[in-house]
């Protein structure tokens, strides 16, 4: 049996548009959830007041906080199986708060869902300035998310009518065409979350559509290659000391090959050192390529050499370690502006720190690039603009365009996320 190739897929969309309902309503009717608990979320649904709607939502929502306040938190994880492929979803939440779940859980994702509502006036908050269905759709494509699938849904809401769906639609388009992906590429599919149509059955109550189920569209997708042709980058998670082993290291090989008895260097230290065995889930393994989660065993590194946030590489294609760098930010959420100067904590892959944003080179237009002001003074929410950064230390970086799992990061200060970015090329380099 061959294994099916696996992919990552994000839910994204406003808060009350209904994502966690039509997914947890999708996961009922493929069998990854029963009908069991499905009748407990409906009972304990009666008991805190909010009736019968929530009870699919709560598949997601498994965690009781939300469960009391109705509204997803935290990246819940979902396996499912289509034919063709075997999913991960991520349902990222709609919150402004949790935009950095939603940074380091898009990174991650493959494709995207983008859920707008049918209803009369919904889907203008979701999609004007400021609504969470615009932002998200920005930062998915400025974080390199390639592939999305756009689903009307609350069609039930809106007793099924073609045009109330074409209306929806229209809106949606202009989103995903301003943000700039390719409309032909962008499947639309009106969908019930709450009566389950054009999920994972074809519905009944819109002839008039001809299109696909959600499950059908999502083995359309395509599977992005690996980078293991790439030079070798593995950003550390964390770092074990085990008595009889030595240190190890854990981290997911995000480009190239690790094999054990290869010589690496680990940045920005600079140290040296050799792979003495990699182990996967307690498996030791030979070797591990890109998108596998290891620890490994390194002979020549000392425990002081390397910490999470470094990353480890080759010496003849070593990691790249910034000074300083120019990137490409939109920013997402701030109370009033920034400034140049401003010092939020800087996420990039698993590293966290301290960054001055020491210059505003270009205001830009966030979906085709175009530039429109020269050297403006402060950038506001809504506002992408090329910047220079500088780390407060260097910091292992590399640029969007060689290394995407490398160059994204998000800009985070006061428990928020300020802005996310992208590396577009490093000014000053380090070298140990």
């Amino acid at each position: 049996m061959a294994v099916k190739p696996h992919l990552n897929l994000i839910v994204t969309g406003h808060i009350d548009n209904g994502k966690s309902t039509t997914m947890g309503h999708f996961l009922m009717d493929l069998g990854v959830v029963d009908d069991r608990t499905i009748a407990a979320h409906a009972a304990e649904s009666e008991k805190t007041g909010k009736g019968d709607t929530f009870k699919y939502a709560w598949v997601m929502d498994n965690i009781k906080d939300e469960r009391e306040r109705g509204i997803t938190i935290d990246l819940a994880f979902q396996k499912f199986e289509t034919p063709k492929y075997f999913f991960t979803l991520i349902d990222a939440p709609g919150h402004r708060d949790f935009i950095k779940n939603m940074i380091t859980g898009a990174s991650e994702a493959d494709a995207a869902i983008l859920v707008l509502s049918a209803k009369e006036g919904e889907t203008d908050t979701a999609i004007a300035a400021g609504g969470q269905a615009r932002e998200h759709a920005f930062l998915l494509k400025t974080l390199g998310v390639g592939q999305i699938i756009v689903a009307i849904n609350k069609m039930d809401a809106v007793e099924y009518k073609e045009a109330a769906y074409k209306a929806a639609k229209e809106k949606g388009e202009k989103l995903v065409r301003s943000v700039g992906y390719k409309l032909e590429n962008v499947p639309f599919i009106p969908v019930s979350g709450w009566k389950g149509d054009n999920l994972v059955k074809k519905s009944e109550n819109m002839p008039w559509y001809t299109g696909k189920t959600l499950i059908q569209a999502f083995d359309d997708f395509t599977v992005a290659e690996k980078p293991i042709g790439k030079p070798l980058r593995v950003p550390i998670q964390d770092v074990y000391t085990i008595t009889g082993v030595g240190t190890v290291p854990v981290g997911r090989v995000e480009t190239g090959i690790m094999k054990a008895g290869q010589k690496i260097i680990v940045m920005p230290s600079g140290a040296l050192g050799e792979i003495k065995s990699i182990e996967t889930h307690h498996t030791e393994m030979p070797t591990a390529e890109a998108g596998d989660n290891i620890g490994f065993n390194l002979r020549g590194i000392e425990k002081k050499d390397i910490k999470r946030g470094d990353v480890l590489g080759t010496p003849d294609a070593p990691p790249k370690v910034a000074k300083e760098f120019k990137a490409q930010i939109i920013v997402i959420h701030h109370p009033t502006a920034i400034a140049p100067g401003y010092t939020p904590v800087m996420h990039c892959h698993t590293s966290q720190v301290a960054a001055t944003v020491t210059e505003f080179l270009q205001r830009i237009n966030p979906a085709t690039g175009a530039v429109e002001e020269e050297n403006p003074k402060f950038l506001k929410v809504g506002d992408a603009a090329i910047v220079k950064i500088r780390p407060v230390r260097p910091t292992c970086i590399e640029t969007f365009q060689e290394f995407p799992e490398m160059g994204r990061f998000a800009l985070r200060d006061m428990g928020a996320t300020i802005a996310a970015g992208i590396v577009k090329e490093i000014t000053e380099e380090y070298k140990p």
